[in-house]
């Protein structure tokens, strides 16, 4: 059986990687968008990794072009605008599909997830969040409105940290 750890990634610049970097800890894989207008969620998403990151937990971003060409740059313009723009210090994939024919592996295991309304499926749109425990398993799904700081997404954070 195949898990998220054994999907094979690759980061931004191009090195091999996957989830298995991150086993044991808990990971927000994001699908992130430059000129979107909820780009901005870049900077909790960044405060998030600051504040949690200690206690084994990080944000994996995965650039994704599908949601109205809102992320056209190499991956060099998307590794500049992201540190220049929001001191991005969490990982950052290569850019990838989500929905549709070309999806990403990852995408297609992430997707099987519910949100809390009891919806799987395609992404909606740029900065869907999912939220990975510890031991490899999908824990949430939060709707690209949902910020990253929203209490409810925090809370499912904390609840799968170590104290």
């Amino acid at each position: 059986m195949t898990t998220l750890y054994d999907i094979p990634l690759r980061s931004l610049t191009g090195e091999e990687t996957s989830l298995a970097a991150h086993r044991g800890s808990v990971v927000l894989v994001v699908n992130v968008a430059s000129r979107c207008g909820l780009t901005p969620q870049y900077t909790a998403l960044e405060r998030l990794q600051q504040e949690y990151g200690e206690r084994g937990f990080t944000v994996v971003g995965v650039p994704c072009n599908q949601f109205g060409g809102q992320e056209p740059g190499s991956a060099e313009e998307i590794g500049t605008f992201c540190s220049a723009t929001y001191g991005v210090t969490f990982p950052m994939l290569e850019k990838a599909e989500v929905n549709g024919a070309g999806r990403h592996p990852l995408y297609q295991e992430l997707t099987r997830t519910a949100d809390a309304e009891g919806a799987a499926g395609d992404v909606q749109w740029n900065f869907e969040k999912f939220l990975i425990g510890p031991d490899g398993t999908v824990a949430g799904r939060f709707r690209p409105r949902t910020e990253p700081d929203a209490p409810e997404l925090v809370a499912a954070i904390g609840k799968l940290l170590p104290p």
